[in-house]
């Protein structure tokens, strides 16, 4: 299926940005990096706000640029959500909607009413931006974003303004962009938290360039280059809720290769989830034995690299057809022999349901 292919050269002094990216038709692409790494600079390429010389994008198998063309931004079919909401004060909600509208082209457009549906904002329609919270203009600003019926959807840090509780609002939105919407969505982010619970695919970038790239759960268990999402590296597990322990609140998160319990937070049997397993949060056994730990699996090692710490190794096993990361000692590694090949007892101790 035809995505995204952006190759993109741009040199200012003391910045420069050199990409050659092919990126999925579907899902959430995370641009991921420090400050100052060309993420906001790569997304405005895309979006023809900077005009990079020597570059090429193409989407959907539609040439947006290439050498002998170039579309301007108007007639880009993208929208674009910005880290401020950047509402027209005069206009109420649906007046601001209805301007995005306006100026789509009509091939584009889709129902007013499905965006309004997916960020929740029927009851906002009549009010005013200065009578919204924070965190429901950027509802709002999404919106209007999906109004002009973008074949892509860019967004700059959209929760970078928010305070917490804003944020923790409006990620359950951006949660359903995902699973419902079938165009591709390329989110800049420097939240680790927010990379893992949305992203589908993941961009690292680092000075103008990206030094690496692909599936989210592949790219977090890289031993060659290792992802820390936060303070620790980690693995990412989708799965299903196969049962409830209504005594004990906990979910049964099933995967490829297993099951693992989390905390229930009033979760349903048949919903999809995504868990988070820190490398320090499992260890490796040789027999399973009696202990608090209650997610016990089966596992193979499959590749050993070194970690920050030169008396530590990460440890990446798989379970099935998933994969697992563990933090040991290299004094630990040898007394169990940990080799690639080897069959092990994985216990995780401690699984986080991002949510």
């Amino acid at each position: 299926m035809p995505g995204i292919e952006a190759r993109f050269r741009l040199a200012w002094p003391g910045f420069g940005l050199d990409v050659d990216l092919v990126l999925p038709a579907r899902g959430v692409t995370a641009l991921f990096g420090h400050s100052g790494s060309g993420k906001t600079t790569l997304l405005r390429c895309i979006a023809g706000l900077e005009r990079a010389p020597q570059g090429r994008l193409v989407v959907d198998g539609a040439v947006w640029q290439d050498d002998r063309s170039w579309l301007p931004t108007h007639r880009r079919p993208i929208g674009y959500v910005f880290q401020e909401a950047s509402l027209f004060a005069h206009l109420t909600v649906l007046g601001n909607l209805r301007y995005g509208v306006r100026r789509s082209a009509a091939a584009h457009r889709v129902g007013l009413e499905h965006a309004i549906d997916l960020l929740g904002i029927a009851h906002l329609l009549g009010r005013t931006p200065d009578r919204l919270s924070g965190g429901e203009r950027q509802r709002v600003a999404i919106a209007r974003a999906l109004a002009v019926g973008p074949g892509v959807l860019l967004m700059d840090e959209p929760l970078a303004a928010l305070d917490l509780q804003r944020k923790q609002e409006i990620l359950p939105y951006l949660e359903r962009l995902h699973d419902e919407l079938e165009i591709p969505l390329l989110y800049v982010s420097h939240s680790p938290d927010e990379v893992a619970r949305l992203a589908d695919y993941l961009v690292v970038l680092d000075g103008g360039r990206a030094i690496a790239s692909g599936a989210l759960s592949e790219m977090l268990v890289r031993l060659d280059l290792p992802i820390r999402l936060g303070a620790d590296v980690g693995a990412i597990l989708d799965g299903v809720v196969g049962e409830l322990d209504r005594q004990w609140h906990l979910a049964r998160v099933d995967f490829a290769g297993g099951s693992v319990w989390a905390p229930d937070h009033g979760l349903t049997v048949g919903r999809r989830v995504r868990v988070r397993v820190l490398a320090r949060d499992v260890s490796l056994a040789a027999q399973p034995g009696a202990s608090s730990i209650q997610n016990v699996l089966r596992g193979t090692v499959d590749a050993i690299g070194d970690d920050e710490h030169p008396g530590l190794l990460l440890v990446r096993v798989r379970v099935g057809a998933s994969v697992l990361l563990a933090r040991l000692t290299r004094r630990s590694a040898a007394a169990l022999d940990v080799v690639p090949g080897r069959e092990l007892w994985v216990q995780v101790k401690s699984v986080a349901l991002l949510e």
